[in-house]
C-alpha cells in the first residue's frame, strides 16, 4: 500500500524512508540498495575522503535508476569542492548536519536542489528556517553517531519541531520497523530516517562482527560518551573501551577513531569506537535492506489500522 507524504512528493520516493549518510558505510553498495527499495538512499562524505565519495557518487549512477541524495557534514568536510560536484552530477537532494546550515544551503538551493538540515533541538530547528532549509531531520539522543551534547529524546524533540514551523520533518533516532515509524508520525513527523538498523543489513559493508555485536545488544549496550567536551559528545556500541571512556573520560575524542577501519571493517571492536544507536536492543536479525522497508510498510499499515479500530 502507498503512502503519500510531502517527503515522498518532494524527494519523488516510493517510501517515506531516508538512510542515514553513515561515514565510511553510506557508500554505493548499501545506498543503491536503500534507493532500489524504494527509499531515499544516501552517500555520506563525512570520512573526509572526498575523493572517494566523488567516486561513490559516480557508481551509484550505474547500481540504481532511483533517487538519491548526499549528505554534506560540514564539520568534516576537507573539500568544499564537493558541494559544486554535487550540484555538476545532478543530484537533487543534500542533507547538511554538523554545522551552520546557512553555510551551504543558499548555493545549494540556488542551483535548485532539495536540502534538509540534521537538527537536535527546537533552536537548531529554527535556525535551519531562517536559512533556508526545504525540510528538517529531527535527531533524537537515541541516534548513533556524534550528537548535541544538551541531549533530547526523540519523543519530546519531533512534536517539538513538527509545531514550531510548517516544513516537512524527518524524524530519526530509535526508528527501525513499522511500529516507531508509525509512533513518528504520530509525533507530526513525514518520513523516518534509519541509521542503525541499515548499519546492520546485509548489504551493510561493516564486519560481521559488529553486526552480530547489534543483533546480540540489549539498550542498554550503549554509551554516550565525551558529554563535557572538548569536541562533540556521541553514542556508540559499549565495548571494554568506550566504558573506559565513559568512567575516565578523555583528553581527545578524535582520536579514538584513529582505528576506524580496524572497528569497522576488520571486526576489532576494541579498536576504536563503533557508532551505534540505542535501537540496536531491538534488532534481532541481519536482514536485506528491501526486506526491512518493505516489512516496514507493512507493520507501519497494520499499526495505523490497529489504532484506527481502538474505540474512544
Amino acid at each position: 500500500m502507498a503512502l503519500k507524504t510531502r517527503i515522498t512528493e518532494m524527494l519523488e520516493i516510493e517510501k517515506p524512508i531516508v538512510q542515514a549518510a553513515m561515514g565510511w558505510i553510506a557508500r554505493a553498495q548499501l545506498s543503491s540498495a536503500f534507493s532500489n527499495a524504494g527509499g531515499m538512499g544516501s552517500i555520506g562524505p563525512s570520512s573526509g575522503e572526498l575523493d572517494a565519495v566523488r567516486g561513490e557518487i559516480l557508481k551509484m549512477r550505474d547500481l540504481t535508476d532511483k533517487p538519491f541524495g548526499v549528505n554534506v557534514a560540514q564539520a568534516f568536510v576537507r573539500d568544499p569542492d564537493i558541494v559544486q560536484f554535487v550540484i555538476d552530477q545532478g543530484i537533487k537532494f543534500v542533507t547538511t548536519s554538523a554545522g551552520n546550515p546557512k553555510k551551504y544551503t543558499g548555493q545549494l538551493k540556488e542551483a535548485g536542489l532539495t536540502v534538509f538540515h540534521v537538527v537536535p533541538s527546537l533552536k537548531a530547528a529554527l535556525g535551519a528556517i531562517d536559512a533556508g532549509v526545504d525540510g528538517r531531520i529531527g535527531e533524537g539522543v537515541e541516534g548513533g553517531g556524534f550528537k548535541n551534547p544538551k541531549d533530547v529524546a526523540s519523543m519530546v524533540l519531533i512534536p517539538q519541531v513538527c509545531e514550531a514551523v510548517d516544513v516537512p520533518v524527518v524524524a530519526a533516532g530509535g526508528i527501525m520497523d513499522g511500529g516507531s515509524m508509525a509512533a513518528a508520525f504520530s509525533l507530526g513527523a513525514e518520513g523516518v530516517l534509519m541509521g542503525t538498523r541499515i548499519l546492520s543489513s546485509a548489504e551493510s559493508p561493516v564486519h560481521q562482527n559488529w553486526k552480530q555485536a547489534i543483533v546480540d545488544a540489549d539498550a542498554t549496550d550503549t554509551v554516550f560518551l565525551n558529554r563535557d567536551g572538548p569536541g562533540p559528545a556521541l553514542r556508540a556500541l559499549r565495548t571494554e573501551r568506550t566504558t573506559r571512556i565513559e568512567q575516565d573520560g578523555v583528553e581527545n575524542i578524535f582520536g579514538e577513531f584513529a582505528g576506524t577501519q580496524q572497528v569497522y571493517f576488520g571486526g576489532d571492536l576494541e579498536a576504536g569506537i563503533a557508532l551505534t544507536g540505542q535501537v540496536a536492543g531491538r534488532i534481532k536479525t541481519v536482514r536485506p535492506v528491501a526486506d526491512i522497508l518493505n516489512e516496514t510498510m507493512d507493520e507501519f499499515h497494520a499499526t495505523v489500522a490497529r489504532l484506527n479500530q481502538l474505540q474512544v
